[in-house]
């Protein structure tokens, strides 16, 4: 492509805006009249697309980032299930979902037929009609955490089958049509779809948790964010090429990712871009209804709304109540999934292609059912809240006192289902180790969420619920019940770190209490700002109790030593170091002597950011906060302004150089065997350069 010239605007750009901005502010309006995303993403295609506004007409864009959305929809289902969980399910899936799309079809055919339509026409409407939404019914249930609930448990299983079955009605289309193909093709183009998805399980089952395990040790969430796309968009590219719908195969790749113990990282990093993406599908969904055609055959298009709801509603209902299931149960799966999916769209595409329309009935017929099929979808999560308060309501008063009685999380649920008045822990280094051991031994809850896999390891060999994800991430704080805890730990991050994670917190509960330990005073209020309830500083801790000892041993008041203490904090300006630090891992590749202090003769090399001469004692015989985070390092620098041990740039943390940028400490020296070497990060150079071996020159 060649370069735009300055000044020049890509064709799609204004396109591109007009999409995101437009869904942005309409769909703010929306949370602000109480509509549900959904519907306000679908509204906001309706108005910008080419049939009203026409501000987006080029659909080829809006199309194939669509296609990304639904991709990346039906991977983070997929991140939610185990193949613990899809193995419950082959009952409902197979029978229930086979029942429900034999239902529908037969259901719209014997009415099509009776009413003058050929048979093969009517065959084909009729698996239209079969097929409901997978991005909106998973979304919507995702959002509500009801994936895992009785109805959102049956619907996703019905949804399975539906999109293994679009891949024999893709097939059966051209039959219908007179084109060719026989019944023989159909069978075998199953076997292959089947056997590629066999293979695809096995091999990803296999070859990705290593993966993984490697990729989340890196400890780069970019490379880690683009290792579980690639593993999404890969996978669904192969199953693909099988015939099989792409959005089957990312539902497969999330769930070969959701055996491994990284699944919930996973899902927070990819979260962000599934939100983007699939609100964009919502978009491109709305720009095909046409209004004015809408408008002007209101009756038939509104006739056609509450046929396809009674046929979809009734036989989705009657299917699960094949399977023995309650009928509140069966009449909330029936409402949820009582619309036409975006799969009828590409059916209908292939119809087209082989003189096939709904209803026999040609172009006014395509227009036709688009239209009815979005007014249905809008309709989509007013029909799933309705029939979720009548399952409640239907639902046995016995089990209902079972379920608020329930303690335990059940398997394959999320890590915190089932514990409140818990706390948790955002983080599992050596304070919250310590803070975890004494919760434990009082019988308080806790709960663990943290990216560390060691730590997760550790937590777990506790018996302690952890969740292996980022808690500056909703979809973590959420899963780890932030909405039921009494309180919140934050005791080994930084303050930087701290700050966003209790804003994070403070977005989703404003009242539970947030505590978080911060080594320096000056960090405090920072915190504060941000929302934490208490903040404990190791300087204003130390200093306290000191100076509460020195004041009861001269017969003074206990509640001047706060007072006194945050004076010694202000006059200190620094924290005092653990006086016992964590035994250095194997995989660390060095340590510091503690006791013998490092002389620096800087002379005419000496910069602004320290004088000719510095002399420190190393704080800790390795990084000072691998030490404490159970981490480990490649090479070690000393703060030539504190003693503070730091890791370097090669190492995952960099500790060193997030030293000097929080603390104005610029100057550090390597202190490798065979190396003295001194190095400025705000002058970013070399003031002194000695080695007995080649020195790491960037910190």
């Amino acid at each position: 492509m060649p370069p735009l010239a300055a000044g020049s605007t890509p064709e799609f750009l204004p396109e591109i805006a007009a999409l995101v901005v437009g869904g942005a502010v309409v769909a703010y309006v929306g949370l602000r009249l109480n509509i549900v995303p959904i519907v306000a993403f679908l509204f906001t295609g309706i108005v910008i697309g080419p049939n009203q506004l026409g501000i987006v007409d080029n659909i080829e864009v809006v199309n194939a980032a669509a296609e990304i959305g639904v991709l990346l929809l039906l991977f983070t289902i997929g991140l939610e299930f185990s193949l613990d969980r899809l193995r419950e399910l082959r009952r409902p899936l197979l029978l229930g979902g086979g029942l429900q799309v034999a239902l529908a079809t037969l259901v719209t055919f014997a009415i099509l037929v009776m009413v003058g339509v050929d048979p093969n026409v009517a065959l084909f409407s009729g698996m239209l009609v079969s097929l409901s939404s997978t991005a909106i019914v998973l979304k919507l249930l995702a959002d509500r955490g009801e994936v895992g609930s009785d109805h959102g448990r049956l619907a996703v299983a019905v949804l399975l089958f539906q999109d293994l079955a679009v891949v024999a009605m893709v097939l059966l289309v051209p039959i219908l049509g007179d084109s060719g193909g026989s019944p023989l093709d159909i069978v075998q183009a199953l076997g292959i779809a089947i056997a590629i998805i066999v293979a695809v399980m096995v091999v990803a089952r296999r070859l990705l948790p290593p993966v993984l395990e490697r990729v989340a040790r890196t400890c780069s969430p970019e490379l880690f964010l683009l290792t579980v796309v690639a593993i999404c968009i890969g996978t669904a590219y192969l199953t693909s090429l099988a015939g099989v719908s792409v959005s089957l195969g990312a539902f497969l790749a999330g769930l070969v990712v959701s055996e491994s113990r990284f699944s919930s990282q996973a899902l927070g990093e990819i979260l962000p871009l599934q939100i983007i993406f699939s609100a964009t599908f919502f978009v491109s969904i709305g720009m095909l209804l046409d209004v004015s055609f809408a408008v002007e055959h209101l009756p038939a298009v509104l006739g056609a709304v509450l046929a396809l709801l009674l046929v979809k509603a009734l036989t989705t209902t009657g299917a699960m109540l094949a399977l023995r299931e309650r009928v509140g149960v069966a009449l909330a799966t029936g409402l949820t999934l009582a619309q036409v999916g975006e799969f009828g769209f590409v059916l209908a595409t292939a119809g087209a292609a082989e003189g096939l329309t709904p209803a026999g009935l040609g172009a006014e017929g395509t227009q036709g059912f688009i239209a009815a099929t979005v007014l249905l979808m809008a309709a989509t999560p007013g029909l799933s809240a309705l029939g979720s308060r009548l399952g409640d309501r239907m639902r046995p008063e016995e089990e209902v006192d079972t379920l608020v009685g329930r303690a335990e999380p059940v398997a394959g649920a999320p890590v915190a289902e089932g514990i409140s008045g818990h706390v948790l822990l955002a983080g599992y280094g050596e304070w919250a180790r310590g803070i975890t051991r004494v919760l434990q031994d009082a019988g308080v809850p806790v709960v663990v969420t943290t990216l560390s896999p060691e730590g997760a390891t550790d937590a777990h060999e506790l018996g302690v619920p952890v969740l292996l994800g980022d808690p500056a991430r909703i979809r973590t704080l959420n899963e780890a019940g932030i909405e039921r805890a009494k309180a919140v730990v934050i005791p080994d991050d930084g303050a930087e770190r701290a700050a966003q994670v209790v804003g994070v917190i403070r977005a989703l509960d404003p009242e539970v209490c947030v505590i978080v330990r911060a080594r320096y005073a000056e960090d405090e209020a920072a915190l504060v700002e941000a929302g934490a309830t208490h903040v404990v500083t190791e300087e204003l801790a130390a200093s306290s109790l000191l100076l509460t000892k020195l004041f009861k041993a001269f017969g003074r008041e206990l509640g001047d030593a706060l007072i006194e203490a945050k004076q010694v904090a202000q006059y200190h300006g620094r924290a005092g170091r653990e006086a016992t630090p964590r035994a250095v891992r194997s995989t660390s590749h060095g340590t510091v002597d503690t006791e013998a202090p490092i002389d620096v003769d800087l002379g005419d090399a000496a910069c602004d950011h320290i004088g000719p001469t510095a002399s420190v004692v190393p704080q800790t015989p390795g990084c000072e906060e691998c030490l404490r985070l159970g981490d480990s390092w490649v090479h070690l620098r000393v703060c030539l302004t504190c003693g503070h041990v730091g890791c370097c740039d090669s190492s995952p943390n960099r500790h060193a150089r997030a030293h000097a940028e929080h603390h104005g400490h610029q100057v550090m020296r390597s202190v490798e065997p065979g190396e003295s070497w001194v190095y400025c990060f705000a002058d970013d150079r070399t003031l002194l350069e000695r080695s007995d071996a080649p020195a790491t020159r960037t910190g």
